[in-house]
């Protein structure tokens, strides 16, 4: 993301002080740490310790290497490997950690709050990470390969990221796209289904429970009961057919075509492993049954003016879908009703980005409320019951928010590549961005909530706010 500074808009950096500087009353928790190499996903796993004023927790993210040469040479030079981080995470509760306190980080250091647990050294960039619902202990990682590699986080050894250390070998490979598969990735909740989008247009599905069947079967065997590919005993992870010779690998249930160019994200429907969604390059939203065939049941053709880069399905309403694009909007779609007149037509489309839209999210904890992350460094949170109503923006300026938004987090100085919802921990969101464009090189991961007097019902916040009201005055 370039200095937007011009007529009416702050550059990065007058926008991140003007931030920060309200960081004491906007949020009632913040961590932020800073990483020496980007990392492009982050994702929650299993809750370890509740206490007294905080929990702790795991979280994954990457380590994507650079070349020495120049902070915006992606490719990696092979001198330090990439990694799959595993971090042990202290999470203070809400109303214990005081307002001064969170505001006083220095944007160059680690934080206190987030101690590196395990290091696996990942063959290749880790572009995606998903924990399997069932056990967050398994992630599933994609990297700049065909394959999907899945890890027993728990069970692999510790490893040092020295140079020309080899590769962690993978727990599981799952084979079958016939290009490369970068970004689309994601886990069931329901069953142990993985599911995967890739560079030949195609989405593949897998079930980890084939690898448990085929050992169960055939010991010596990494085969899988009727998988055409699951005899294979390579992979192409890492660009390298040889390096993952002792790694098990299961071929696909299904695959599924029907999109014109590279599919970018998928989502299994919530309520069911047999049925998911797509969204790629060709504009388009596909709704997919694998209980019908390998056919889409219903296809969006412009679902959005340009490619689609995310997409997520509501846990609360499994009629609703979310879908974010390089148009700078995010949609919201009712399933009953996805089409009109041949193209998409959402239920309505959100505005708030100036920027390419890289993730979108549902809260785990509110049916109506998700999160949009941009090219543009901010991470906006929205209500969609909000839309029509009387409302405040926290954030942004009253006169000019869009329909929804009611909060902007503007703590990224670069693009906000990933984010997500803490489902242990209400309202408690991580967040990180490359920044290699603002700062030179390396990441922020920052672990924040927003103050509850922000999103719990008005009479409730006035009335507590009226106890106060002598005070407040007296302070004023």
């Amino acid at each position: 993301m370039k200095d937007r500074g011009g007529k009416g808009q702050p550059s990065v950096d007058e926008r991140y002080t003007q931030w920060k500087s309200l960081v004491p009353v906007l949020y009632d928790w913040l961590a932020n740490h800073n990483l020496v190499w980007p990392s492009l996903s982050c994702r929650w796993g299993p809750q370890l310790e509740k206490a007294t004023y905080k929990n702790r927790q795991r979280l994954y993210l990457s380590e994507q290497a650079r070349s020495s040469c120049s902070p915006h040479c992606t490719p990696t030079d092979g001198s330090v490997p990439n990694t799959l981080v595993i971090a042990n995470c202290e999470i203070v509760k809400p109303r214990v950690a005081a307002a001064e306190h969170i505001s006083q980080f220095n944007e160059e250091a680690r934080s206190p709050f987030v101690k590196k647990f395990k290091t696996i050294i990942h063959p290749g960039e880790v572009n995606r990470i998903r924990e399997l619902p069932q056990n967050s202990k398994i992630v599933a990682t994609h990297t700049d390969s065909p394959d999907v590699l899945i890890w027993d986080v728990e069970a692999q050894p510790n490893r040092h990221a020295v140079l020309g250390a080899q590769d962690s070998r993978p727990d599981l490979i799952l084979t079958g796209h016939q290009d490369n598969a970068e970004f689309a990735l994601a886990m069931c909740p329901t069953e142990p289904l993985v599911l995967s989008g890739g560079k030949d247009k195609s989405v593949v599905m897998w079930s980890i429970q084939d690898h448990i069947s085929s050992l169960a079967t055939d010991p010596v065997s990494t085969k899988s009961p009727g998988s055409g590919s699951g005899s294979k005993n390579t992979s192409k992870a890492g660009g390298a057919s040889d390096k993952h010779v002792d790694s098990p690998t299961i071929g696909p249930r299904g695959t599924y075509q029907g999109h014109g160019d590279t599919v970018e994200d998928v989502q299994f429907c919530p309520s069911s492993g047999q049925e998911f969604c797509s969204v790629g390059d060709d504009s388009c939203l596909i709704l997919w049954d694998a209980r019908t065939g390998s056919s889409p049941v219903l296809k969006v053709e412009k679902a959005h003016d340009a490619d689609l880069h995310c997409v997520d399905w509501n846990h609360h309403d499994v009629n609703l879908i979310l879908t974010g694009s390089a148009d700078t909007s995010v949609r919201m779609f009712d399933r009953r009703n996805l089409t009109s007149g041949g193209v998409g037509s959402p239920v309505h489309i959100f505005e708030g980005h100036n920027a390419a839209v890289l993730c979108v999210q549902w809260s785990p904890d509110r049916s109506s409320v998700f999160g949009s992350s941009a090219e543009d460094g901010i991470l906006n949170i929205w209500d969609h019951e909000k839309i029509g109503k009387k409302q405040e923006t926290v954030g942004a300026r009253v006169s000019n928010y869009p329909p929804g938004l009611f909060f902007r987090h503007a703590g990224h100085r670069d693009k906000v590549v990933d984010f997500h919802w803490n489902s242990c921990d209400p309202w408690t969101i991580v967040s990180v961005s490359d920044d290699g464009e603002s700062t030179g090189g390396g990441g922020t991961l920052q672990i924040w909530r927003m103050i509850d007097l922000i999103y719990r019902p008005e009479e409730e916040v006035l009335a507590e706010l009226d106890k106060f009201k002598s005070h407040i005055l007296t302070c004023a």
